[in-house]
């Protein structure tokens, strides 16, 4: 099920928040876990049953294991049982997300014929299985409490966080659960989490999608491209893939506060990043702390010298690439960025005595160069793209391009204002007017939690609400995934 579907917005969301309070306010505590659990488990099964019965099998196997591990008296067992929960999770990554690329390369090279799995990715997989992963390793450094199975549950399956993060600690859902007041509506949350829901789903619907039909084009017929249309494309995707993961950032903390539940800040204003380093400490950032806590440090940080800080932090971009996805791309879009952080981190000094907004621009080229690779269908097609930005042409735009914009109801309606003449002459000028104007939204505003916190809620703000909530329900004829659901 989609946030950004009528059957959420008008049925599912309303059911799960009333039911919710309603079964607390007949002080049956657990009766109220066990409905939101229930609830989460339908948001999760409506596609697919088989999906269901995996998420509940996890559940209940990393749930086993960890009170095995936690009744061993013997270390030796304790390793055991560690042993067993990781390779069952990664395991689980394993054959669903990466065999059929493994098998595939093992064929390239060894010119094998090794048959496929060909098993569709469950939706959501990657970021359940890295929190059940950070709780039986917790579990093992007794770092984390004995939880009960209802409350075990509820923080794997907290449809908020499900299927696209953020990757949530066991310590920072579980207590707020269990908080007394948190099971009462608090109208201070109710506002935030309406209004950080209601600018998450503009972000997604109005902006996002949009500027998927320019780039869906664009990849469409690379060939086709000259270098004005090359750097279009490349700018919406990296604003597309900007304003779909905010956007479902957003709507999920949104939703939390509607239990009265604060999830991890994921997504901070990420191009305003002045260097690579700062950018991946704003975009992605509980993957960002997940890595850093479970991989970077357990091989040593910076405590083990330079080179061995050097070789630690390209590890972890190594796997933060190979996580997002199977494909050479991906893997490569992870050692760019890599390259970039020890880049920042060699040249510090002398990055640091450039003004702030001329960094700032050079990361933003360099991340969406990066990005062109990471939506590419193949290496080679990814090449190509970075390639056609020498290839000059006579700077206009490519006719799939312009027909995916003109195919934008507010596009039309400019066109209806009198503006046909001038965008038919130059017809570059509206799609670089929109991009411009995004780019400087993402710059200078403040960020969905800046606004929430800020405890403004008169009103302008309400208004501001209700309309954005009414423009995005009216435009949600063409329903569309979040980017992140792919990973």
């Amino acid at each position: 099920m989609l946030f950004n579907s009528y059957l959420f917005v008008f049925l599912f969301l309303p059911l799960a928040v009333a039911g919710y309070y309603w079964l607390h306010h007949r002080k049956l505590e657990k009766a109220a876990l066990g409905y939101l659990i229930l609830m989460s488990m339908v948001f999760y099964g409506y596609n697919s049953v088989w999906y269901l019965v995996m998420l509940v099998i996890s559940i209940l196997l990393n749930y086993l294991l960890t009170g095995l591990m936690d009744r061993a008296g013997r270390p030796a067992w304790r390793k055991l049982f560690l042993a067993l929960g990781l390779c069952y999770n990664l395991g689980i990554l394993f054959c669903f997300k990466y065999y059929d690329f493994f098998i595939e390369n093992v064929n390239t090279v060894f010119h094998t014929d090794y048959h496929f799995l060909r098993l569709a990715l469950p939706l959501g997989i990657s970021f359940y299985t890295f929190q059940q992963l950070s709780y039986v390793i917790d579990s093992y450094r007794g770092d984390c409490e004995r939880y009960s199975l209802l409350e075990y549950a509820a923080y794997v399956s907290f449809f908020p966080q499900l299927i696209a993060g953020p990757i949530v600690y066991h310590d920072e859902l579980i207590p707020q659960l269990r908080v007394q007041e948190n099971h009462h509506i608090q109208y201070e949350n109710l506002c935030k989490g309406i209004y950080a829901f209601a600018l998450g789903m503009a972000k997604k619907v109005l902006i996002a999608d949009t500027l998927s039909k320019v780039v869906t084009a664009g990849y469409a017929d690379v060939e086709a491209l000259n270098s004005v249309s090359t750097v279009l494309v490349m700018v919406c995707y990296s604003l597309q893939i900007y304003f779909d993961f905010s956007g479902y950032c957003d709507m999920a903390y949104g939703i939390g506060f509607l239990f009265n539940v604060e999830l991890p800040v994921n997504f901070n204003s990420p191009y305003k990043a002045a260097s690579v380093r700062e950018f991946w400490d704003r975009w992605h950032m509980t993957l960002t702390r997940f890595f850093t806590k479970y991989v970077y440090i357990p091989l040593g940080g910076s405590r083990k010298g330079t080179l061995r800080t050097y070789g630690n932090v390209m590890i972890v971009f190594l796997v933060s690439g190979f996580w997002h996805g199977a494909n050479w791309t991906f893997i490569l879009w992870g050692i760019v960025n890599g390259l970039g952080n020890l880049f920042d981190r060699l040249f510090d000094r002398v990055l640091r005595r450039i003004p702030h907004v001329v960094r700032m621009a050079v990361t933003f080229c360099f991340c969406t160069a990066a990005w062109s690779m990471f939506r590419a269908e193949s290496v080679g097609q990814g090449l190509q793209m970075l390639g056609n930005l020498t290839v000059v042409g006579d700077g206009t735009l490519s006719g799939g391009l312009v027909s995916a914009f003109d195919r934008i109801l507010e596009v039309r309606i400019i066109r209806r204002m009198g503006l046909g003449g001038l965008m038919q002459a130059w017809p570059w000028i509206v799609p670089a007017a929109f991009a411009l104007l995004l780019i400087l939204v993402c710059v200078l505003m403040r960020n969905t939690q800046e606004k929430v916190n800020d405890g403004r809620y008169g009103g302008r703000r309400i208004a501001v609400t209700v309309g954005l909530l009414l423009w995005s329900v009216l435009s949600l004829s063409d329903v569309s995934e979040f980017l992140y659901f792919n990973f």
